[in-house]
């Protein structure tokens, strides 16, 4: 890349260095891209020619994995890398199964780059969705090294269709292919003249629905609050969110909720129950109390019918729970952005969302459908949920629509997989 891109990433390497001083997050990533080269030459010095996946964190992650466990079922020889550049990401998965690695993707500056590829020595490299970093894809082209883009979608606004972003543009011909998501992406990559795409869609509705597909025992559920007259979910909570939608919850004690808030430790765990008046626990503490009855033989305490509310203290268990719930809410959408709303819909329940879901196609198929509702201020939100609340057969067509929506765009696992991998053994 040249010296303005180079000097760039210099800056944003310095800067991150100066933020970790005071964000532990930023230190964890730091801390890890220190021991990557290390780990590499521990776990994969007698594995070359492995298929790299990078992943910028946990969300991204999720739509590569079925390509990864399918991989790792039909060719268990083939060595797999999976990389992050976010803790968010690594963290949650540094002990993931299916890869023979799991490390953090150094800084994207020539020296890093070309002994990260020296140490890993990929066959074949597949970026998921949003990440392009420049040095990378170039080395990764001079080596001819197969290099691929899934489940990626673009925008107008996006720096590649810039006028002076013609370094940006520079980086999509690395890749060998880029699979789509949408017609739009692939129209707008030809106006600037990149023609190696193919529309695939988006590999999270393969995924969801083998989640939903797979049984996982959450002690307790789903008798939680069997009795009540409807339960919510809050999916990746954040405070701006539970400004929406508590007071609503306070107001209509008849509805059971499970909030699963998108961070956490125990001043915000605590924080969250202090805003309910009735009976909240954890579902560590609900867990423990459940297995501990079974374990005795005896009956669980009469008061736990009367527990209206789970707050999640753990990760991992959200995808699941979605199950055990009427309605969902997805946060993020007052901050960022959205999180993601097909780990509830494909259970065939209506979403609320906050306005930030521009940058999200689903969110705006979803509303199209009529499985979505978005939603701004309190006042709206109210009118969102009190008729899905209200009426079982608004809900229930809601619900299906949602669910429709998430079968009919299944199958981009199997037509990406199709094309790139097309061996019977590791390449060196």
């Amino acid at each position: 890349m040249n010296c303005l891109y180079n000097t760039g990433i210099r800056l944003y390497s310095i800067a991150a260095q100066l933020v970790s001083l005071k964000s532990k997050k930023v230190r964890k990533m730091l801390r890890g891209q220190h021991h990557t080269a290390d780990t590499l030459r521990k776990l994969m010095a007698n594995k070359p020619g492995a298929v790299w996946f990078h992943a910028a964190s946990l969300g991204e992650f999720e739509q590569g994995r079925p390509m990864i466990e399918r991989l790792k079922r039909e060719h268990p020889e083939v060595p797999v890398l999976l990389t992050f550049f976010s803790p968010s990401g690594y963290e949650v998965r540094k002990n993931y199964p299916f890869a023979d690695a799991v490390v953090y993707l150094p800084f994207d500056t020539p020296h890093r780059v070309r002994r990260f590829l020296d140490l890993a020595r990929p066959s074949i490299a597949i970026f998921i969705k949003y990440e392009f970093w420049g040095n990378y894809l170039e080395e990764l082209r001079k080596r001819g090294i197969p290099t691929y883009s899934i489940s990626s979608i673009f925008r107008p606004g996006q720096r590649f269709f810039r006028k002076g972003c013609g370094m940006f543009r520079k980086m999509l011909h690395c890749f060998d292919r880029l699979y789509v998501q949408d017609e739009r992406s692939r129209r707008l990559l030809r106006v600037i003249g990149v023609e190696n795409v193919t529309v695939a869609g988006d590999t999270r509705f393969d995924r969801v629905t083998d989640v939903m597909r797979t049984t996982v025992d959450i002690p307790g559920f789903p008798g939680f609050a069997s009795s009540a007259k409807c339960r919510f979910i809050a999916g990746s909570s954040w405070e701006a969110d539970e400004d929406i939608y508590v007071p609503w919850l306070n107001a209509h004690p008849e509805v059971a909720f499970i909030i699963a808030p998108h961070e956490f430790n125990e001043t915000r765990l605590e924080a969250l129950r202090n805003r309910f008046s009735d009976r909240v626990l954890l579902l560590s503490e609900w867990i423990r109390i459940i297995k501990k009855a079974r374990k005795e033989g005896t009956e669980l305490p009469a008061w736990m019918s009367k527990v209206r509310g789970i707050i999640v203290d753990s990760f991992g268990k959200l995808s699941t729970l979605y199950r055990f719930a009427d309605v969902a809410y997805i946060g993020g959408g007052f901050g960022a952005g959205i999180h993601n709303l097909n780990e509830a819909a494909v259970y065939g329940m209506p979403v609320i969302f906050g306005p930030n879901h521009q940058k999200f196609k689903e969110a705006s198929d979803l509303i199209a459908c009529g499985g979505g509702f978005t939603v701004d201020s309190r006042e709206s939100f109210d009118t969102a949920i009190n008729p899905l609340m209200l009426s079982q057969p608004l809900r229930e067509k809601a619900g299906e629509a949602a669910g429709a929506y998430i079968r009919s765009n299944l199958g981009a696992t199997d037509r990406i997989y199709s094309e790139i991998f097309r061996f019977d053994a590791p390449r060196s």
